[in-house]
């Protein structure tokens, strides 16, 4: 969103994006608050922005306010795409800092602080155009710490855990008004070796229970791709074992955590085998069944689910497969409609 917003002229994708989904009843929509090196850089360097670049943010935001749409902004990535920590590692290696690898995002001291550094920079950013910094902005329900966060030398998840809790200590120190999460996937780590029958094969380096049970993380999160973790196998079986994933985490939210989840990543790809509309539409159909009976039984516990990904037109470049432009796809958008009303009415029921 903020890529695309960065060009006067393309802005339009923007609200349309959000027309769209506040037409089909969404009201959360989570989305990128970096962009660390490279083409059309947020943070161009350590501790240095391009201010064109954080006028599509606040873009960003202000139509989102406008269509009446909460955000979760996430404040990096554990991949490549928009620099992400390797991004990161690298500056600290630039700058002559002794670096191993990008899992030094988590332990080395210089780059954890260009990560606090960005973290302040954009909680305390002034929008030019609501006139509201972004930490008093109620359009903002969330900040999200770093989408998917991974770490291939310690698979126990206490690495990624021990910054987490420094992340998030920081983070509220600046900002105790908003929501935090972390952005996890929902793998299971060491401290309780029971639930790892429920990872797909594997583990990543996080501890989904250990670090979501803090304190200065509000809500936990799952995302599953079933199409990749788990490849080769049929539709059927990856439809059980995300069906699975969601019990499972469920149920760690409302015993363990007591707090509430979100599946903040799911969807279908268009270059998978015999990927078709309909078949997208089932799985999405199966996704939103459990979200709701999971949300109905627990008093709202699972508070929904956030498809991967909403487009518009226009915007090839950033397709990867995932991809629903609600404009072109009327039954899908039918779907997540529907969804979207009933939540809503459970909403209701709820409070």
């Amino acid at each position: 969103m903020m890529h695309i917003g960065v060009d006067p002229a393309q802005r339009g994708k923007v609200s349309e994006v959000f027309r769209d989904a506040a037409a089909a009843g969404l009201s959360v929509c989570r989305t990128w608050a970096f962009s660390d090196g490279g083409y059309q850089a947020l943070q161009v360097s350590p501790g240095v922005y391009d201010e064109r670049v954080f006028q599509a943010l606040d873009f960003v935001v202000s139509e989102a306010k406008r269509y009446g749409i909460r955000l979760i902004l996430t404040l990096a990535n554990n991949f490549q795409d928009f620099g992400g920590k390797a991004q990161y590692v690298q500056w600290a290696k630039d700058a002559g800092q002794w670096v191993s690898g990008e899992d030094d995002f988590y332990t080395n001291s210089v780059v954890k602080n260009y990560y606090k550094n960005h973290i302040k920079k954009v909680l305390t950013r002034y929008n030019a155009i609501t006139n509201v910094v972004y930490k008093d902005d109620p359009t903002i329900m969330a900040w999200e710490l770093i989408n998917e966060p991974r770490c291939q030398v310690d698979y126990s998840g206490k690495t990624v855990h021990a910054w987490v809790e420094e992340m998030a200590a920081y983070t509220k120190s600046i900002d105790n008004k908003h929501l935090l999460d972390i952005g996890m996937e929902g793998f299971y780590g060491d401290s309780m070796p029971e639930k790892k029958q429920y990872n797909p094969g594997y583990q990543v380096g996080t501890d989904f229970i250990t670090s979501n049970l803090l304190n200065n993380i509000d809500f936990a999160t799952i995302h599953a791709y079933p199409d990749v973790w788990l490849s080769g196998q049929s539709e059927a079986d990856q439809t059980a074992w995300t069906q699975r994933w969601m019990w499972s985490h469920w149920d760690d939210a409302s015993k363990i955590l007591k707090k509430p989840i979100v599946f903040a990543e799911f969807g279908k790809s268009d270059k998978d085998p015999g990927f078709s509309v309909t078949e997208r539409d089932n799985y999405m159909t199966t996704i939103y069944r459990n979200v709701y009976n999971f949300a109905k039984s627990s008093d709202g516990t699972f508070g929904g689910g956030l498809v991967w990904q909403l487009m518009a037109e226009g915007m090839e470049n950033y397709y990867d497969g995932y991809e629903i432009i609600l404009s072109q796809n009327p039954s899908t958008a039918g779907l997540i409609t529907r969804q979207s009303n009933v939540m809503a009415s459970l909403s209701q029921l709820l409070n």
